[in-house]
């Protein structure tokens, strides 16, 4: 692969030199972002506080999404997560995704970086909002220096490529829950720092990965742009010295909040290399 910056632009069709590596990778242009609101409330066990599901569609500060998302983790486990009735925005997968991901809690393998503990909670507008169990939610991003496994060398630098670092996923439970390890990601020319996911349902386990099933939800997930400016400052993430595009930049972005992949993060130490925990609601239709 080469340095080539349109193999980073997520909003343009894939270069002629990605036809190298026919099948591995899939970009749908004409995929839309949407954000679909629908009625509904949901209760916070702490506190009974009850949040009205119904808000506009065109809110940018992610208010009404990120309360409800807060009312539902705060039942973290529970049954009331039902409540959350927020379709989270479908936004094209890049051209770095690979089929059949491992399926495994820890994705790092031996990749340096800060880390990230994913704890996500899927919800089925098809059923009320009502957790959705056995759905694989996969997940996979770049390294500290911009390199995707399976794509090495397409931010200009030259390291061991195994097709499956920073890749898997896991089932969620009966509450929708799944909780993935992982690093913070690195930068690269032309986006944000992100993190590309898929939710399948009906998929048939293998020994370590999956077949089979089908894709209801393919998003991204953002991070907080000033904890994200401190992190791409240190070591290792300092050494990838490509241009990197702020949030406010993003092209895929929405500025929508939690509703639009905004994920909420929570410290694990008293510095950002002790690492977070990073939740999210994702609202999903299986209909």
């Amino acid at each position: 692969m080469t340095g080539n910056t349109e193999h980073h632009n997520e909003n343009e069709t894939i270069s002629s030199d990605d036809s190298r590596q026919p099948g591995r990778h899939r970009l749908d242009t004409s995929m839309k972002r949407r954000r679909v609101l629908i009625g509904g409330t949901a209760v916070a066990a702490a506190g009974g506080l009850a949040v009205a599901g119904f808000a506009s569609a065109d809110t940018t500060d992610g208010g009404t999404a990120s309360s409800a998302e807060t009312a539902a983790e705060a039942s973290s486990g529970s049954s009331t997560t039902s409540g959350v009735c927020t379709l989270n925005a479908e936004v094209t997968e890049g051209p770095y995704s690979l089929d059949g991901a491992l399926v495994r809690e820890d994705i790092r393998e031996d990749k340096e970086g800060f880390e990230v503990r994913y704890t996500f909670t899927v919800v089925d507008q098809a059923a009320d909002c009502a957790p959705l169990a056995d759905a694989l939610v996969e997940i996979w991003h770049c390294d500290a220096l911009g390199e995707y496994s399976g794509f090495v060398g397409g931010n200009g630098h030259q390291e061991e490529d195994n097709g499956t670092f920073l890749r898997g996923g896991q089932l969620t439970d009966a509450n929708g829950q799944c909780s993935i390890t992982s690093i913070w990601p690195g930068h690269y020319v032309s986006r944000a720092v992100h993190v590309h996911m898929r939710v399948h349902t009906e998929v048939t386990l293998t020994d370590d990965s999956y077949t089979g099933g089908e894709v209801i939800h393919t998003g991204q997930l953002f991070f907080d742009p000033d904890i994200n400016e401190e992190i791409q400052a240190t070591s290792p993430y300092s050494a990838n010295t490509t241009k990197e595009t702020a949030l406010a930049d993003d092209g895929i972005y929405d500025d929508g909040g939690a509703s639009s992949g905004l994920l909420t993060l929570t410290a694990l130490g008293s510095g950002v290399s002790d690492g977070y925990k990073a939740t999210i609601t994702v609202g999903v239709d299986s209909a």
